[in-house]
């Protein structure tokens, strides 16, 4: 028998690579036979450069106020060439802030195009990047700055970091962008598809999040509007209204525009990179799953990709989560099964301790797998007979 384990984070519990080591605890109490796969899972926010593995690079860059501060991302070797695996959040994060220096109008993601520049710099050509969990609402401009893009004033000088910036753009010039840029390729691991600008886009859905008030996102959406209008002229190509063109604050605008990116959701570009498809030739079982099952999952979440790839390979899927809301019916087309794997009564902040979550997901694979097991060796009595 071969079992896929692919399971995304427990957050607030258990890293993916936790809850995959857990259920497969429990999997091999059940099944000591059976051959048995973990894949990485991961959305494009964090934990997605971990997911993908590869070698840690740590580097000096900017943070969303223009601080210093070490950052890192990883560099796979993949068929004779490097691939850059970058985490936004890394470089321009919101938990790299405190609360009270939430302030998306001054922050900037320049340490996103110093990240880009140091894997160029060591002979990547090709880059995914995870833009969840951003602090800004800069429409990428300070990556782009960094990158070697001029985003200039009326007067000629560089506009000022964040997203009153945008406000202030007149021209782009594009002179300065090394050759290496420009020969690289680009993918976006992203699961928003708000556009940039209106009720849906970057300023109004996810700009108070990031500590903007009304007054600063009405402020926010005139500077970004204005910020479309001169990217379009420059580019007429430039699209704002494609979904996921608003996200992390415009840089999937910025990434599509500037730089060709082709924007993915989150965790299909993840298990791609992960060679999931090839782990689940000829499986059997796939176990996947998250903290908490619900209608949200049904939506193109990371546990809804890896069961349609599962389905693809014929086999069957079951999802466990630390809990399994109501609403979680809408996911009974994706999953064979769903289980919650808490098995008796207890506080939530016991629940959610990691020793708890790991012996809980170990007893749910564990009897998964025997059912799993048993109902297979019936089935093959019956043909026997």
């Amino acid at each position: 028998m071969k079992i896929v384990i692919a399971l995304d984070s427990f957050k607030g519990s258990l890293t993916f690579r936790e809850a995959d080591e857990a259920a497969a605890a429990g999997a091999r109490r059940a099944a000591p036979e059976a051959e048995i796969l973990l894949c990485p899972v991961a959305d494009g926010g964090e934990g997605t450069a971990d997911a993908l593995g590869g070698t840690p690079i740590g580097v000096t860059v900017s943070d969303p106020l223009g601080r210093p501060i070490r950052a890192q991302y990883r560099i796979l070797e993949e068929d004779g060439a490097r691939r850059a695996v970058i985490e936004m959040a890394a470089a321009a994060g919101l938990p790299l802030l405190r609360h009270e220096e939430y302030d998306p109008r001054r922050a900037a993601t320049f340490g996103v195009g110093e990240l880009i520049l140091d894997a160029l710099s060591r002979g990547c050509r090709r880059f995914t990047i995870g833009i969840g969990g951003s602090a800004t609402n800069d429409g990428g401009a300070g990556m782009l700055s960094a990158l070697g893009f001029r985003l200039l004033d009326a007067a000629g000088a560089p506009i000022p970091p964040g997203a009153d910036g945008l406000a202030l753009l007149s021209r782009i010039e594009d002179v300065g962008v090394p050759a290496a840029v420009r020969a690289s390729s680009f993918t976006v691991a992203c699961d928003v598809t708000n556009p940039l600008l209106g009720p849906t886009g970057c300023s109004a859905v996810y700009g108070p999040q990031k500590g903007a008030s009304p007054r600063d996102v009405a402020a926010m959406e005139a500077a970004m509007t204005h910020y479309a209008a001169v990217v379009r002229a420059w580019n007429p190509s430039a699209d704002d209204k494609l979904p996921g063109s608003g996200a992390a604050g415009g840089m999937g605008f910025a990434l599509r525009t500037f730089l060709g990116a082709s924007l993915r959701p989150g965790a299909e570009a993840v298990l791609e990179a992960a060679h999931l498809e090839e782990m689940l030739r000829g499986a059997d079982l796939v176990l996947c799953g998250e903290g908490q099952i619900d209608a949200q999952t049904a939506m193109g979440k990371a546990p809804l990709a890896v069961a349609r790839l599962a389905r693809r390979a014929g086999a069957a899927v079951v999802a466990l989560g630390g809990a399994v809301r109501p609403d979680a019916a809408a996911c009974h087309g994706a999953f064979d099964a769903i289980f919650p794997i808490l098995r008796a009564p207890c506080p939530l902040e016991e629940a959610m301790s990691p020793g708890c979550a790991r012996e809980n997901l170990a007893a749910a694979a564990e009897s998964v797998v025997r059912l799993f097991r048993r109902a297979r060796e019936r089935t093959e009595g019956e043909r026997d007979k």
